[in-house]
């Protein structure tokens, strides 16, 4: 249950203002269809994070020794300092939904986008620690929903209600406390 509560918060705030959450406003002021594009999002981001949390978990099972449980640490510090740069929805361009649809054009759109995103790698790193595919695919999955189906209905709106740099802030804030946990846990601070 950790690695719900866990996955669920890390994502959830490191989504916010991140180019996938741009990406969601981008295509409801362009679509203005909220329900195919969630469907989309939710789908994209179920087979993305299930795939990232899958590697997370085979890469722990090959990499299990002192050294690997090191690298996942410094990960998690390198995420902190990731996620205190802004992204940009400049290189995603919506386009028209074509012969595609709504929904697809958002499933694809999104998986695409997530491919080497900051929530990705968190994913796959989560995946790794909490040595948990479903639950952690769940967590990140729920974070990615918390965090775009508000700005799918609000919008450009939703970018105006929290400041983007706190937001920033508190996920390096959470990145590098998941870092330093890991930290704590190799040298024996928790046992």
């Amino acid at each position: 249950m950790e690695s719900l509560l866990v996955s669920t918060l890390v994502v959830a705030i490191a989504e916010i203002g991140d180019k996938t959450q741009l990406l969601a406003i981008i295509l409801a002021t362009r679509f203005k269809k909220p329900i195919p594009i969630i469907l989309g999002i939710l789908v994209a981001t179920l087979a993305n994070h299930a795939l990232a949390a899958t590697a997370g978990y085979w890469v722990a099972d090959l990499l299990s020794g002192v050294a690997f449980k090191w690298a996942i640490a410094v990960s998690f510090v390198a995420m902190a300092a990731w996620a205190l740069i802004p992204d940009k929805a400049d290189d995603e361009d919506a386009g028209g939904a074509g012969r595609y649809g709504v929904f697809l054009t958002t499933a694809i759109a999104f998986f695409l986008v997530e491919m080497g995103d900051k929530t990705q790698i968190a994913t796959v790193a989560l995946g790794a620690k909490f040595h948990s595919i479903a639950w952690v695919a769940a967590g990140t999955t729920l974070g990615m929903m918390l965090a775009n189906v508000p700005a799918v209905y609000l919008g450009e709106a939703a970018t105006k209600v929290v400041p983007l740099k706190y937001v920033r802030i508190g996920a390096a804030v959470i990145f590098l406390a998941l870092g330093l946990w890991q930290v704590a846990e190799l040298v024996g601070v928790f046992g």
